[in-house]
C-alpha cells in the first residue's frame, strides 16, 4: 500500500470518528498556589466541538487520496 493511500485511510477514519463523536473532551490541571513543597491544583474539564463539516471534509479528502493512490499503480 502506498503512503498516500495510508494517509487517505487515516483521514477517512478520523473523519468518521469526528462525525460519530462530535466533540473531544480533555482535562487540564494547573497549579493555583504553590508555597514551598505544598501546592494547590485546580482541575478543569474542557470540551472542543468538532464541526460536522470538518468530519465530512476529512472523509472526502481521504477517499480522494485513496483513489489517487490506487490509480498511480
Amino acid at each position: 500500500m502506498k503512503p498516500i493511500s495510508i494517509i487517505g485511510v487515516l483521514l477517512i477514519v478520523a473523519g468518521v470518528a469526528g462525525l460519530v463523536l462530535g466533540e473531544v473532551s480533555f482535562t487540564k490541571r494547573e497549579t493555583v498556589v504553590q508555597l514551598g513543597d505544598a501546592k494547590i491544583e485546580a482541575e478543569s474539564k474542557d470540551t472542543f466541538p468538532i464541526p460536522p463539516i470538518a468530519g465530512i471534509a476529512a472523509a472526502v479528502a481521504g477517499v480522494v487520496l485513496v483513489v489517487v493512490g490506487y490509480r498511480k499503480r
